[in-house]
């Protein structure tokens, strides 16, 4: 047994591996850029590493998830970004089309949804959606025409039934319109859309009520649709419910600030209650969101007219006007408003518009009498 004593173990000094740690992370750089040098020498330049590209049919699908989510203008921009990649990816165009035409870009609407036809004849879906392009652009002929090619390709698609019965209301069609919203709900009950556009149906038919409860099963099924609020606030005011209308155009307003039919709506409400100040503020915001949307810049000069603003209200009509609101209300109103500022030459040419839009315009026959007398 060896009993000699044991000699203490020394403690092994920390700071050598420091030293070499700190010296690896200093050197690790030119080390890997001398690797990266010589396999350069050896095998040519090394690939640079490239993000993985969005193909036309993802662009395609964040636009349907972006529509779902009531965000049309990012949806539009993804379809639009699916046909650059792809130009013969049809239904990237028509969908972007029916988004073109619920942001009453009418003409716009139907060029692109057309496209989509143009390339994909066969397409129901296209077809159907071309349908109801033409119809919001104030064709329901030809939309019928396009919604029945459709239903002949897919005779199982909701879509087409429904907005062949939208089409076919417009057209005054009311009973083969309520025979086809009936079978596209029987088709699919659960698609927002098809139950708006029984909604629709319901209304043009005067009842009322009945349209608000589909509108409103429409709304639960997805409530970020902004455009169907509208539908709702339009069926409260015919009732003669207005606070009601103005709570439902408010919330269009909130789910799709992008919208100027929702501020349009909500100003002309006002309007209707005589409240004329609070009009012209949401007006000014639907002109401001969209400054060529006809119909709210004409409100907004016949609020300033009601104020009697008559300067500001000939600026908004005039612009309307140029914007393609050819009616006989906004040409006699012009007509008065120049008349209050004695401008009676300015005035006539204005009523006489109204005469040639309707030659039994009362109003616009006393303006050009009453001018006359102060010759």
């Amino acid at each position: 047994m060896d009993l000699r004593p044991s000699r203490p173990r020394r403690k092994r000094a920390i700071w050598p591996w420091l030293l070499a740690a700190f010296v690896a992370v200093l050197a690790w750089p030119y080390l890997r850029e001398k690797r990266e040098s010589i396999l350069e020498t050896a095998l040519g330049p090394l690939p640079t590493p490239t993000a993985t590209e969005v193909t036309a049919l993802e662009h395609a699908s964040l636009g349907d998830a972006l529509f779902e989510e009531g965000k049309f203008d990012e949806a539009i921009a993804e379809y639009k970004r699916a046909t650059e990649i792809d130009p013969s990816l049809s239904v990237a165009y028509a969908r972007w089309g029916r988004i073109l035409a619920l942001r009453h870009k009418g003409e716009e609407a139907v060029r692109i949804a057309q496209r989509a036809v143009e390339i994909d004849a066969e397409s129901a879906e296209s077809q159907a959606i071309y349908g109801m392009t033409l119809d919001w652009n104030g064709q329901p002929l030809d939309a019928i025409s396009a919604c029945l090619k459709a239903i002949r390709i897919d005779p199982d698609l909701a879509l087409g039934y429904a907005y062949l019965s939208e089409a076919y209301g417009d057209h005054g069609r009311v009973g083969q319109a309520r025979e086809m919203a009936e079978r596209a709900v029987g088709l699919d009950a659960s698609c927002p859309l098809v139950r708006r556009n029984l909604g629709y149906v319901r209304e043009l038919a005067g009842q009322y009520q009945d349209a608000i409860r589909e509108y409103e099963a429409a709304i639960a099924l997805n409530p970020k649709m902004a455009f169907i609020y509208l539908d709702l606030g339009r069926n409260y005011r015919a009732l003669g419910e207005h606070e009601e209308a103005a709570y439902q155009f408010e919330l269009a307003t909130k789910v799709d600030p992008a919208d100027p039919q929702a501020h349009d709506q909500l100003g002309w409400t006002y309007f209707s209650q005589g409240l004329y100040e609070m009009a012209i503020s949401q007006l000014h915001n639907a002109v401001k969101v969209d400054p060529t949307y006809s119909a709210a810049v004409a409100h907004l000069g016949i609020s300033y007219y009601m104020v009697h603003n008559y300067e500001e209200a000939i600026v908004h009509l005039e612009k309307a006007v140029e914007l393609g609101a050819d009616s006989e209300e906004n040409y006699y109103t012009l007509g008065f408003a120049y008349t209050y500022l004695e401008q009676c030459d300015e005035a006539i040419q204005w009523f006489e518009r109204a005469l040639e839009v309707n030659p039994q315009c009362q109003v616009a026959s006393q303006g050009i009498r009453y001018c006359q007398t102060q010759k």
